[in-house]
């Protein structure tokens, strides 16, 4: 029976100490809320700062998402030692691809893509820096780009290096053609080309844009290849292939890697001539980053929540010395310090845990606030279940180590001498 009692007596003076908490903090009203102020400064700021941080990384990772993680893109690269070489030797050919499907298993498709800007020409209407792509038939399935209206690409249309293009809305608009534009034909550089469908025009997104207009068109691979080389000087290639799921990139990465070493002959120890990136690895780069400003930001705007605390420690132990002959009657008539202890230490924690609430209840107001900004990329703003439970497990804790100083000092005090005291 001696072993229960404790465990009995416990919840007994946590209920009464909560009880004489909530009459207290009832009964002065206006100095719980002015002592609570930083504790609520505090949660209200951890808990807006983490929403637009994970609003934030949520829009990013979406965009990510959009864009295509089992993406790899393989750029010409010239080392720090090859600098003075030829630009014959770094620019890849259209060939050093030819079979890399068959020795990269982990790859499902590719696409060669040579790019320029141009002036394209429709009648009296001329649109300046247009984004002119080369690209092979299966550039739409990797890059997720369908074609509206026509038809994409064929392979034969690639292989013969026909005058054929494809445009993107905002082109079709520009230069005033009708929705159901196939058929006519524009000027590029000079060259007519006939425009055989519309493509998709790409999303408005502010993380992989070129830095050109969105006004885009797109030839055969081929014919812009040969169109280049006439201009007697080696155009720039790059590869965007798929890896076959995203969770197999980096294998899909490893494997170009070493095809393109051996395909290039470059010995083991020297710095290859290309680079090759994949989506997933920039995402996993991302993520923790997002995670290390997170945990900076948090720990600097928790700074507020320990300059609560010492708020709470003076304003408890001015309740101590009001108090003094309440705790010297509670004592002589049969109070143990730890009752007293106890109830001073849940009166610390119940007015940090009441500043943690309307903290948060501000920081979910904020939240709402910042979400609605107009171009700020916050839409996806929230406050998550886990920054809600570290605030209050935070406002407790500083409750708990600010309150205990103010409550040791009541549960030392003499009873007689507190009876005395004016």
């Amino acid at each position: 029976m001696s072993v229960l009692r404790p465990l009995i007596l416990l919840p007994v003076l946590l209920y009464q100490s909560l009880f004489l908490a909530l009459g207290q903090m009832r009964a002065s009203k206006l100095r719980s809320m002015l002592t609570t102020i930083g504790i609520v400064i505090g949660v209200a700021s951890v808990t807006t700062v983490i929403a637009a941080l994970t609003g934030l990384k949520a829009n990013v990772l979406t965009e990510f998402e959009q864009f295509g993680t089992n993406k790899v893109f393989i750029f010409p690269n010239r080392p720090q030692k090859m600098r003075n070489a030829p630009v014959n030797l770094i620019r890849f050919k259209p060939d050093l691809f030819d079979g890399m499907l068959d020795h990269c298993p982990s790859l499902k498709s590719l696409a060669r893509v040579t790019s320029l800007t141009s002036t394209v020409i429709y009648g009296d209407q001329t649109v300046d820096q247009v984004n002119v792509a080369g690209i092979e038939p299966t550039w739409h399935d990797i890059e997720r780009r369908a074609v509206e209206l026509g038809r994409p690409f064929s392979l034969i249309d690639n292989e013969q290096a026909r005058p054929v293009c494809l445009i993107n809305g905002k082109l079709r608009d520009k230069l005033g053609l009708e929705t159901d534009c196939t058929g006519k034909f524009v000027s590029i550089s000079g060259r007519q080309f006939m425009i055989v469908g519309i493509v998709e025009t790409r999303s408005e997104s502010g993380m992989f844009r070129d830095g050109v207009s969105d006004s885009e068109v797109f030839v055969p691979f081929n014919t812009a290849w040969r169109s280049q080389r006439s201009g007697q000087f080696m155009p720039f290639m790059y590869v965007i292939a798929a890896a076959r799921t995203p969770e197999v990139a980096e294998e899909a990465q490893a494997e170009s890697y070493f095809y393109l070493r051996k395909k290039r002959k470059i010995p083991w120890g020297e710095e290859p001539t290309f680079r090759v990136d994949y989506v997933a690895q920039f995402v996993d780069r991302f993520k923790t980053v997002a995670a290390g400003i997170t945990i900076v930001a948090t720990g600097i705007v928790a700074v507020s929540l320990l300059v609560g605390g010492v708020g709470i420690m003076n304003i408890m132990l001015v309740s101590v010395s009001e108090r003094t002959r309440e705790i010297g009657l509670r004592k002589a008539v049969g109070a143990r310090p730890a009752a007293i202890l106890l109830q001073f230490l849940v009166e610390a924690v119940m007015l940090c845990l009441a500043g943690g609430l309307v903290g948060v209840m501000i920081g979910y107001g904020l939240t709402r606030a910042i979400a609605s900004i107009p171009g700020a990329q916050l839409q996806n703003a929230s406050i998550p279940a886990w920054a809600v439970a570290l605030s209050f497990g935070f406002a407790a804790s500083v409750g708990v180590i600010f309150g205990m100083f103010p409550a040791i000092k009541a549960a030392r005090l003499d009873p007689i001498e507190a009876l005395r005291h004016e």
